[in-house]
C-alpha cells in the first residue's frame, strides 16, 4: 500500500522507510528505484531493521563498486541516513543488517500527539478510493448457516478496516434471490394461500420448512413440477402476479436475515442476483464480440488458460448461471460503481470459480494483468466451521444450526456468567443485557477472526467464553480493568492529555510504547493481505504487554511520582484497544 508524502503520521515503518530511501539514493546513486526493506525487529539489537545490503550487494558486485561485501554496504547505508529525531542509535549486524533503536522522546511525543489528535491520525492510507466488499450473501428461502456467519464476520471486519483507512466501501449483500427454485416456491405459495398477499411470516411459519415441503412436492408430483417450471418462465417474463409473490418470499427471508445482522451490528446493502440479471445479455454479447465466448457441447463458454474445464456463461438450455451473474456483477462494479478494489468473501470451495471469473475479466481487458495494479479483484476464502466431533458443525438431528439461536445462546451463557459473579445485585438490568450482548456476540466474532481464515475452526462455547487466554472475554475484561484504573485515580484524563507528558523511562513502559506505535503498520498489513487474524494477534499481545507493565512494582501507576505519564500510557492503551475492537466489530465494555 503506497502512502502519500505527509500521510504516514502514525506509521513508524513508513517514516523509517523514507529515511532509508534517502540514504539508498546517496549510497548507490546508480541503482534507481531501490525499495527500502524495513521490518520490525524480533532480536535484541534494535526496534527496526533495514535489510537491503545483501540484495544490493548481489546487484552491484562486479560493477566496479568500492564496497567489499554486504557489511560494508550496510555501514554506508547507516552512515548516509539523514539525521532524524526519530532515531536514537543505529548499528550494523551480520551481513549488513542496519538495526535502528528509536528515540524514547520521539516515541513518547508520538503517543501524546495521538492522544490529543485522535487515533484516526494513525490510519493507513491505501491507494484505493472506492472498494466493493461482497460478503454474507445468503440464499432466499434458506436458513443462514455458519458458513454465512464466517462470511458476514470476516467481510464486516475487512470493510471496517478499509473504512478506517478512508476508503469509500460499498458493502454488498449478493443474495441468491433468482433462479429456478423460485418457480417451485411461488407455485407452492399459490397452492397453500390462494390469497397469497395475506401470507405473512406467521402464516408461512418456518421458511426453511416451507422450502423443504415445496421441494418434496416438486420431486414427487410431475404436474406440480410442470407448473413450477412454467412459473419460472412467467416470473422471468415479468408477469405481475409472479413478481409480487417473488417479492413477498424475498421480504420474509430478508426479515430473517435482519435478525442476524441486527445482533451482529452489521450493515449491508442488498444487491442480489436479480439486480444484475438485466445486464447479463449485453455483457455476454460484448464478450462474444471480443471473441471470448465459444460454443462447446451446446453451451456457450469461455476457455481459461491452464484450467481443464471452461467457464460456462450460457447453459445448453439457453439459461444463465452463477458465472453469467458474477461476470455481469463484476462488469457493473467496475463500470457503474467505479470500484478500484472488489473483494469477494466466500468459502474456499469457490476459489476456482472466482479465479476463472477474474481470468476471464483480464482476457476481456476489464482488469489489468499485473497483480500490483488497479482496479483489482481479490477472493477472500475461508475454511469450515467444525463441531467438537471434528465434522461440519450441525445440531444433533443433522440439521444446520440456526444462526439466531446460536447468537442467542452465546448471549444467554454470557449473561448467566455475569449473574453467577454477583452482577445481578450490583448492576441494572440494562447494564447486564448490554454487557451480555457485547461479550456473547464479541466472543463468537473473535473466535472466528483470531484464526487464519483459510483454516477450519472448531466452534466451542466453553472455549470462546473463557475469560482466560486469547478470547474476546479476556480482552474485553482487560480493557474494562484499564478504564477502572483511570477512574480510580480520580484524575480528569482529558486535562492530563493536554497538561501532562508521556514518559517512557522504564523498559516495560518503552516496550508498551513501541507496541502501541506499531498499530498503524499492523492495520495496514491486515488490510493489504485481507487477514483479520493479524489484528487479533496484535490486540492480544498488546494486552499481555500492558499486563507486564502494570504488574511490575517498579511501574506503579496510582500514587507514584510518575502517575501522570503512566495514566496517559493506560489511556493510550485503552484507545488503541477500543479501535481494535471497533475494527473487529466488537463492542467494548467499561466495567466488570
Amino acid at each position: 500500500m503506497a502512502t502519500g508524502e505527509d500521510e504516514c503520521v502514525g506509521n513508524v515503518k513508513v517514516q523509517l522507510a523514507k529515511l532509508f530511501e534517502a540514504s539508498l539514493k546517496v549510497t548507490v546513486p546508480n541503482e534507481p528505484d531501490v525499495e527500502p526493506l524495513v521490518a520490525a525487529c524480533t532480536g535484541k539489537f534494535g526496534d527496526y531493521q533495514c535489510n537491503n545490503a545483501m540484495g544490493l550487494w548481489s546487484k552491484i558486485k562486479g560493477k566496479g563498486t568500492q564496497f567489499r561485501g554486504p557489511p560494508a554496504v550496510g555501514e554506508a547505508i547507516k552512515n548516509n541516513l539523514p539525521t532524524s529525531e526519530m532515531i536514537e542509535s543505529c548499528s550494523v549486524a551480520g551481513p549488513g543488517f542496519v538495526n535502528v533503536v528509536l528515540s524514547k522522546n520521539w516515541m513518547a511525543k508520538s503517543i501524546q500527539k495521538m492522544l490529543i489528535e485522535g487515533i484516526d491520525t494513525w490510519a493507513p492510507m491505501p491507494p484505493v478510493k472506492r472498494a466493493v466488499v461482497d460478503f454474507s450473501s445468503p440464499n432466499i428461502a434458506k436458513e443462514m448457516h455458519v458458513g454465512h456467519l464466517r462470511s458476514t464476520i470476516i467481510g464486516d471486519t475487512l470493510a471496517r478496516m478499509l473504512e478506517f483507512s478512508k476508503v469509500e466501501v460499498l458493502r454488498r449483500n449478493h443474495v441468491g434471490d433468482w433462479g429456478t427454485q423460485f418457480g417451485m416456491l411461488i407455485e407452492f405459495l399459490f397452492e397453500k394461500f390462494p390469497n397469497f398477499e395475506d401470507a405473512n411470516e406467521t402464516a408461512i411459519g418456518d421458511l426453511q420448512a416451507f422450502y423443504k415441503a415445496s421441494k418434496q412436492r416438486f420431486d414427487a408430483d410431475p404436474a406440480f413440477k410442470e407448473k413450477a417450471q412454467q412459473a419460472v418462465v412467467r416470473l422471468q417474463g415479468g408477469e405481475d402476479k409472479y413478481r409480487r409473490a417473488w417479492a413477498q418470499i424475498c421480504e420474509i427471508s430478508r426479515n430473517e436475515f435482519h435478525k442476524v445482522y441486527q445482533r451482529l451490528g452489521v450493515h449491508l446493502e442488498e444487491k442480489g442476483e436479480s439486480f444484475y440479471n438485466p445486464y447479463i445479455p449485453e455483457v455476454i454479447e460484448a464478450l462474444t464480440k471480443q471473441g471470448l465466448v465459444e460454443e462447446s457441447q451446446g453451451a456457450r463458454v469461455i476457455f481459461i488458460e491452464g484450467v481443464n474445464i471452461p467457464l460456462i456463461v450460457v447453459k445448453s438450455d439457453g439459461g444463465f448461471n452463477y458465472a453469467s451473474t458474477d461476470l455481469a456483477a463484476l462488469w457493473y462494479r467496475l463500470n457503474e460503481e467505479k470500484a478500484d478494489w472488489i473483494i469477494y468473501v466466500t468459502d474456499v470451495g469457490q476459489q476456482q470459480h472466482f479465479d476463472m471469473v477474474f481470468k476471464a475479466a483480464k482476457r476481456a481487458g476489464w482488469l489489468p494483468h499485473g497483480d500490483g495494479s488497479y482496479p483489482k479483484t481479490s477472493h477472500v476464502g475461508f475454511g469450515l466451521v467444525l463441531g467438537e466431533d471434528g465434522k461440519r458443525f450441525r445440531t444433533r438431528n443433522t440439521e444446520v444450526v440456526r444462526l439466531v439461536d446460536l447468537l442467542d445462546e452465546a448471549k444467554s451463557r454470557s449473561k448467566a456468567a455475569l449473574i453467577e459473579r454477583g452482577k445481578g445485585e450490583e448492576w441494572t438490568e440494562e447494564e447486564i443485557e448490554s454487557t451480555a450482548e457485547a461479550v456473547g456476540y464479541g466472543a463468537v466474532k473473535y473466535a472466528d477472526l483470531k484464526n487464519n481464515r483459510l483454516t477450519n475452526y472448531t466452534f466451542n462455547f466453553d472455549q470462546m467464553l473463557n475469560d482466560k487466554g486469547n478470547t474476546a472475554v479476556y480482552l474485553l475484561y482487560a480493557h474494562a480493568r484499564i478504564c477502572s484504573i483511570i477512574r480510580r485515580s480520580g484524575k480528569d484524563i482529558e486535562e492530563l492529555k493536554n497538561k501532562g507528558t508521556v514518559v517512557l523511562g522504564h523498559k516495560d513502559e518503552r516496550d508498551l510504547g513501541l507496541h502501541l506505535l506499531q498499530f498503524a503498520e499492523v492495520v495496514e498489513e491486515a488490510c493489504t493481505n485481507l487477514l483479520p487474524n493479524v489484528l487479533c494477534d496484535y490486540l492480544y499481545n498488546l494486552s499481555e504487554i500492558f499486563s507486564k507493565f502494570y504488574s511490575n512494582p517498579e511501574c506503579k501507576v496510582i500514587g507514584s511520582d510518575m502517575e501522570t505519564g503512566r495514566l496517559l500510557l493506560c489511556e493510550a492503551t485503552a484507545v488503541v484497544m477500543r479501535k481494535c475492537f471497533n475494527l473487529l466489530g466488537i463492542t467494548p465494555i467499561y466495567k466488570i
